[in-house]
């Protein structure tokens, strides 16, 4: 079963542990239930500890979640497997959840709680002072603020499927994620129910069966901020609204400008198809440790970059979506975190500091590659171009050679009172999108059948010239693997596949002159993927792709907080010898 995030990695009784495949004895285990951890400010945070028995003192791991410290042992054989191998285990509700006290601000609050809850830990009778931590999604948002605080007793950390900026994460491309509305409803506001002895569902089952009633009034609601079923138990949802992406108020938990204050080892994960914070967050932060890092031997941090969607597969686990990439696309999370710890915590000469920096998994090849830095050294770029005019139901030609003649543009009609929507968007990871090509308001380019492979691992950049009847709009750039089938299959969730006409210039806000061509560029497009002998690589454009991210209104005011009405705008493509838009791709070995 995979193991998502929406459950926590906590402990819950000694005698459901197994410890090397057996189950401990009475007093082979010590557990302290419900010890208090104070925060600067005065606040109690509630953690469980677990240690071995004997006398000593014991390397300690750290696990903080928001999700409830002792939800679910069953299917977390990290905690099991760290006892076992002579880890205590602190497992930690953050503020402002479940039995820890405070308010709950998510992300904001980490960065002094990690800290204190760290430095908390190593000063404990029972540990000796080298401290890790781990888990995945906020688990690893949790590690990564309190590390650019910099916690004198924190030797290493393995944050998996998290974020680099909320720029790419709350916010991507300029536009609101819209996922945040279901984080909430069924991950926050249950518990704040019960905190504050409010009405509504207080159980996750509860608000499973209220969402089927509310989500289309919650999700299409405009502006957002007048969506009101969060405003009691989720406040600092509309706080996010009321702050742009461009607002520096976002800097305090930027991680982009901060790599040089981590000094812990650091290994990050990531999969193509992470639907929650994508796989940017996994590769900027290693690059940006390597940078910081660059006069040491060892720079002590690691990138993985697999095929999965968001959580760790279990060992059965093979396939995502509708691929099947083989038991070689499964790995051992257990092992690849507790082998990190042992080297960097305790100290072990294990090799760890020898192995690859980098593993990426290569779809449709279904092969790891290893490297020793990212982007992979010898990728190689493929430009393909817009090359032939894009009509309702009729593919343009993506060719590598760049039009030669003048005029060549391509239009479709956007209208967010009725946006494209995903077909599949109760069920993550890869899935056929075939159909989405005969709708009138996107227009898609795709190769002839490929006379051999191209596999394509890294940062695809696509540059968009386009034009507009309207103040802004949104430019999606989706793309496809096309089989002889038929079949189009994504190659990464959506979010770094999109770029609002406003946000075109990072930090900036600048609206557009109807008419007027710009240059729109992605750059963080990013896969691993073997598009083999016969397939053909398909690009679709839109101006919406609901409900995962807000709409834009097409009026030059925020949907965020400022108007719900909408106008329909004409999208202008221009493909020609002045305008050419084209992807580009990073290609790893002999190119066709």
């Amino acid at each position: 079963m995979r193991r998502t995030l929406l459950l926590s990695f906590a402990l819950a009784t000694a005698g459901a542990l197994a410890l090397s495949g057996q189950t401990p004895g009475p007093g082979d285990l010590v557990h302290e239930p419900r010890v208090a951890v104070p925060m600067r400010d005065g606040v109690t945070l509630i953690a469980d500890v677990w240690r071995p028995s004997r006398e000593g003192r014991f390397p300690t791991l750290v696990y903080r979640t928001p999700y409830g410290r002792g939800r679910d042992l069953t299917e977390d054989s990290i905690f099991r497997k760290a006892l076992a191998r002579g880890y205590a285990v602190v497992s930690q509700d953050v503020r402002g959840r479940y039995d820890s006290g405070g308010e709950f601000n998510p992300y904001f609050q980490e960065r002094h709680d990690g800290y204190d809850t760290i430095e908390w830990a190593a000063r404990q009778p029972w540990s000796t002072g080298e401290i890790g931590t781990f888990g995945l999604s906020y688990p690893g948002a949790v590690q990564w603020l309190a590390a650019i605080e910099q916690p004198p007793h924190l030797k290493a950390m393995a944050p998996a499927m998290t974020f680099s900026t909320p720029r790419n994460f709350i916010y991507s491309g300029g536009l609101f994620d819209g996922s945040w509305i279901a984080w909430a409803w069924f991950n926050i506001s249950p518990d704040a129910r019960v905190r504050k002895n409010l009405e509504g569902p207080r159980t996750r089952k509860e608000a499973a069966t209220a969402w089927d009633a509310t989500r289309d009034r919650m999700q299409r609601t405009l502006p957002l901020s007048a969506m009101a079923e969060l405003r009691d138990t989720a406040p600092w949802y509309y706080q996010w609204l009321s702050h742009p992406p461009e607002d520096a108020w976002w800097d305090a938990i930027d991680l982009r400008d901060k790599y040089d204050r981590v000094t812990a080892a650091v290994l990050n994960l990531s999969g193509w198809h992470d639907e929650t914070y994508g796989p940017e967050g996994a590769t900027t932060n290693f690059t940006g440790l390597i940078a910081a890092r660059r006069a040491d031997a060892d720079p002590r941090t690691r990138l993985v970059m697999g095929p999965w969607v968001h959580g760790i597969p279990g060992p059965e686990d093979t396939k995502a979506g509708d691929r099947d990439f083989g038991p070689t696309s499964v790995i051992d999370y257990d092992e690849l975190v507790l082998r990190w710890m042992d080297r960097y915590v305790r100290g072990i000469d294990n090799g760890v500091e020898g192995e690859p920096r980098v593993r990426a998994f290569v779809m449709g090849a279904n092969r790891w590659r290893e490297a020793s830095a990212w982007p992979l050294p010898g990728t190689e770029t493929q430009t393909l171009y817009l090359a032939s005019a894009a009509r309702e139901g009729q593919p343009g030609t993506l060719a590598p050679t760049p039009p030669a003649q003048p005029g060549g543009r391509s239009a479709f009609v956007s209208n967010p009172a009725d946006p494209v929507t995903d077909p599949h968007e109760a069920n993550t990871g890869p899935h056929d999108y075939a159909a989405l090509a005969h709708r009138p308001d996107v227009l898609v380019w795709e190769t002839a059948p490929l006379d051999r492979d191209l596999e394509a691992v890294g940062h695809i950049t696509a540059t968009i010239h386009l034009s507009c009847d309207a103040p802004d709009t949104d430019l999606w750039v989706k793309l496809y693997d096309v089989g002889p089938d038929g079949r189009a299959l994504n190659l990464m969730s959506p979010g770094l596949d999109v770029l609002r006409a406003s946000a075109r210039e990072p930090g900036t806000r600048q609206l557009l002159d109807p008419g007027r061509v710009y240059a729109l560029e992605l750059r963080n497009l990013i896969t691993g993927n073997a598009f083999t002998r016969g397939h053909r690589v398909r690009v679709l454009l839109s101006a919406t792709f609901f409900p995962h991210f807000s709409r834009n209104l097409q009026t030059g005011l925020r949907e965020t907080a400022e108007s719900g009405e909408t106008r329909r705008a004409t999208i202008t493509i221009h493909h020609d010898a002045e305008h050419p838009s084209r992807i580009v791709l990073p290609v790893m070995g002999q190119r066709p």
